[in-house]
């Protein structure tokens, strides 16, 4: 029998190929296997078992409560009675819809005295009837029934320029009484958590004291005082004879050494006041606070949901928290406001307060918020830092407007971030607590530099850079584990998935 070796050199070649196509497995045209097994690839971030948020599930809100403040957002209809949110929202049989349902409220956001809002239906407040909403933010227009949202949009954007210039980004239209935005509009804001009532004296001592804060009006050496609150012997105690005084409001003076512990500057104090809202506090004061506490400012669609308390509809919207009876006899029964003496020198004290009143003096409204109409105006969140939103009005606003602004539940202004006045305080909000979403982050030796420092010597020591100490792991494929060295493999950390959200508040 004649062996390999004796074979022709042609001969042995094709028995070769023949031997080599009998062993390779049959590969069809797409590039995988007759046999069925397929080429080894990458794997996808989101085929990881151990990641996903669909592994765990929301938190229910029914077992979240935290002291002071109180829940706003949905909650579940009985089938026997269909109940308002109002009667839902106090009825301890009542249960919040969690986060695996649309549990977010809507509401007619702005003024009190446009009649516009009237043209918006109840459907359109209902967060089930998701058909006539393109997305979150569209916001139905009666006048636009026949046209498209291409066009509505093409004339929103292509629109003639005003003559008086374009407006600034955010910019509002504001009521000339209330100061409220104008027209009212259609908006969406998620569950939260806000304070029954606003921060007291007692409650920033205790910020003050933990932390040893310093608030800027004890850094500016000044605060703004009403100019009734003034003491008649007051100087000023620096070399200036003048007393200064807000050109925009010149019913209030800059007052050297007035702050939070001294309200009405030197020789007054907050003492027998440690129950009434905390004043002459700015804006970053305000923030300052809130993150002490674990929580943050409320925004102002936050803000009004909330104070309006389930009057979100166009049947059921008042002008103020009590109803539409705009007589001070009633008014004084539910808020603390300048009564019918002549502003700034004559308050009658109709509802016992000249100033700063008791933050639970007043019955709450049916939520069972304290002060959401008058006392004192309520640092927001967002806004710019020379136009700072503050809502709510203070003791110094009026029903109708003819003294400073009408202190309706859209009653709005903006201030100075830094502004510290003696009718300005705030509350604080929190949002519910979510499950707790991951995602893996790969290093990028262009981003966050190479992980194998090589020192003087040129050795090569694995040192982790900041963020990355024994959080990260090299994956690698195993038939390349031999030929690759641990510096050239791609490596992944887990971490947090962070949770953002525009807002077209802030």
């Amino acid at each position: 029998m004649m062996t390999t070796q004796q074979l022709p050199l042609f001969r042995r070649v094709q028995w070769l190929l023949l031997v080599l196509v009998v062993a390779a497995p049959p590969v069809s045209l797409a590039g995988e296997s007759v046999t069925g097994t397929t080429p080894k690839q990458k794997r996808h971030w989101s085929e990881y078992e151990d990641l996903g948020a669909d592994l765990e599930p929301h938190p229910d809100p029914n077992e979240e409560h935290y002291e002071g403040m109180i829940y706003v957002g949905r909650w579940e209809h009985t089938e026997a009675h269909h109940k308002t949110v109002v009667d839902t929202a106090i009825d301890p049989n009542s249960k919040r819809i969690g986060f695996d349902r649309d549990n977010a409220v809507k509401y007619l956001f702005g003024t009190s005295f446009d009649e516009t809002h009237k043209q918006v239906e109840e459907r359109d407040l209902h967060p089930e009837d998701h058909h006539m909403f393109n997305h979150d933010g569209d916001v139905p227009d009666r006048a636009h029934e026949t046209k498209s949202r291409a066009e509505v949009l093409k004339e929103r954007r292509h629109k003639g320029i005003s003559e008086q210039g374009p407006k600034p980004y955010g910019h509002i239209d504001a009521h000339p009484l209330d100061g409220g935005a104008v027209p009212p509009k259609v908006v969406r804001v998620e569950p939260f958590f806000l304070d029954a009532t606003p921060v007291t004296n007692a409650q920033f001592g205790k910020f003050v004291r933990a932390t040893y804060y310093e608030t800027e009006a004890e850094q500016f050496g000044w605060s703004f005082v009403l100019q009734s609150f003034l003491n008649p012997n007051y100087e000023p105690t620096d070399t200036t004879t003048d007393i200064h005084v807000d050109p925009e409001a010149p019913d209030w003076v800059a007052v050297q050494g007035a702050y939070w512990r001294r309200p009405e500057g030197p020789k007054s104090t907050y003492k027998l006041r440690e129950d009434h809202p905390v004043v002459h506090v700015s804006h970053r004061d305000a923030a300052e606070y809130c993150k002490w506490k674990g929580k943050r400012l409320p925004g102002e669609w936050e803000w009004e949901a909330a104070a309006r308390a389930g009057h979100w509809g166009p049947k059921n919207r008042t002008l103020y928290s009590w109803g539409e009876d705009d007589t001070y006899e009633v008014a004084k029964k539910y808020a603390n406001l300048w009564g019918e003496g002549t502003f700034p020198t004559v308050n009658l004290a109709e509802d016992g307060w000249r100033g700063t009143s008791p933050v639970q003096q007043y019955p709450p409204n049916p939520m069972g918020f304290h002060d959401m109409t008058g006392n004192v105006w309520e640092w927001m969140r967002g806004g710019k830092s020379k136009s700072r939103i503050v809502r709510g009005g203070s003791y110094v606003d009026s029903l109708d407007g003819s003294v400073n602004h009408a202190a309706t539940l859209g009653a709005r202004d903006t201030v100075h971030g830094t502004t510290t006045t003696g009718n300005i305080g705030f509350r604080c909000a929190k949002a519910p607590k979510r499950r707790t979403e991951y995602h893996y982050v790969w290093h990028d030796e262009e981003q966050h530099g190479t992980l194998a420092v090589e020192d003087r010597f040129g050795r090569r020591d694995q040192v982790p850079m900041r963020g990355w100490e024994d959080q990260f792991e090299v994956i690698h494929d195993e038939e390349d584990e031999d030929d690759l060295e641990d510096n050239s493999k791609p490596k992944r950390k887990k971490v947090i998935k962070k949770r953002e959200r525009l807002m077209s508040e802030l």
